[in-house]
Formats: structure tokens, sequence, C-alpha cells
């Protein structure tokens, strides 16, 4: 009986028996599948439009997001609550994307050496988190995070707040152009440590 799959076009035999055919229509249907998957997230609400109460970083909540990022403190905490019961009894309320809407890149993540930061705003008082930044030991004492004492030595730099400001602007975040003006003055004379601890003191407060 002829083989009905001799001709031309893509049988199920020349896909299987073809390296670098096969590595295409795989990665054929990974696009696919992802498209069909991230698309629509970009036009739901829940994923789009900032939750109730939410507002832009200010200019030092900004500027200690930088450093927070700079110092590598996404290595070891997350700022995404899994919606588990573990997780909001430990934490409070599961993330929502609408918390993170101004974030670019969002800290989401699942990795944690230290304990998740996604509510820490206001959990503790600023003078803890000064302490706590300079020697982590003092008020943890089971803590294995290193002392980052050189923040509360080193004054933030104002010079580059408007350029980061205007980017962010450019992919959504509504600042205006007063509060950009604004924003060097806003962090002139400040130091690091005090501008990593507005951004945690900010973070998941409209969501307790």
């Amino acid at each position: 009986m002829a083989n009905q799959n001799t001709g031309g076009g893509f049988s199920h035999e020349k896909i299987e028996t073809n390296n670098f055919l096969m590595i295409v229509m795989i990665l054929l249907v990974l696009a696919v599948g992802g498209l069909v998957e991230i698309v629509p997230l970009f036009f739901q609400k829940s994923t789009t439009e900032p939750i109730k109460g939410l507002q832009p970083y200010t200019a030092l909540q900004l500027a200690g997001r930088d450093i927070y990022q700079r110092e590598g403190c996404y290595n070891c905490h997350s700022q995404m609550i899994r919606p588990f019961r573990a997780e909001t009894l430990r934490y409070g309320p599961y993330s929502v994307a609408g918390e993170f809407v101004y974030d670019h890149p969002f800290q989401w993540g699942s990795k944690r050496t230290g304990p998740d930061l996604a509510r820490v705003g206001g959990k503790y008082s600023d003078e803890w988190h000064r302490i706590h930044l300079n020697n982590p030991r003092d008020v943890v004492p089971e803590s294995n995070m290193p002392a980052y004492s050189w923040l509360e030595k080193t004054l933030v730099d104002e010079t580059t707040i408007q350029a980061h400001m205007k980017g962010l602007r450019t992919v959504g975040t509504p600042y205006t152009d007063e509060q950009i003006a604004k924003a060097p003055d806003e962090i002139k004379g400040k130091t690091e440590i005090e501008a990593v601890i507005a951004y945690l003191q900010v973070l998941g407060i409209h969501r307790k």
C-alpha cells in the first residue's frame, strides 16, 4: 500500500526526524501560546489600572527604590505575596497587579532569604529601619543580612532624578512637569538611608 505521506508538506515523520524543523515548530508553538496567555492581560483593568489610593513614588521614594535595586535587596527579599493561606497569614493580603503598575521593573518573585517586603510599609518605625539597615542584628539577632552602614553617610544624587522621572513618564507613570521640576530640591541633602526608608514605608500600605 502506498505511503500517503511521501509528498511535500510537514508530515509527522518529517518533523520528528529533522532537528532544525522540530526546534522551529516548538518555538512557534511556545510563541503562540505565550501570546495567547500574555496579550489579554494588556487589556484587563485589573492588571493595567492602579488600585484605589495608589500614587506614583515621590522623588525621595523613587531614589530609595533605585538604591534598593542598586544594593541587590531583591536578591533576598521578594515583594509578592502569593494567594496561599500560609502566605496571607504571615504577610497579609495577597499581591495584585494593580499595586505595581508604577513599578518599572516590578520586584515580584519568590526568592526569600529574608522575609517578603510587599506589606512592610508602616509595619516598623523609621528609627527601626535605620537601626536595621545600619546593623540588622541590633533588632533581629538571628538575621544574616549584611549591614548597610554607608547609606547613612552618603547623600542621594539629585542630578539624575529628573531624567529618571521623565523616562518613567514615557511608560505611563503620570508625573507632572511640576513634580519633575521640584524633584531635585525634594531630595537634595537627603541621605541614602532616608531614601530607602521612605521607599520601604510606602510598600503595600494601600491593601492592609
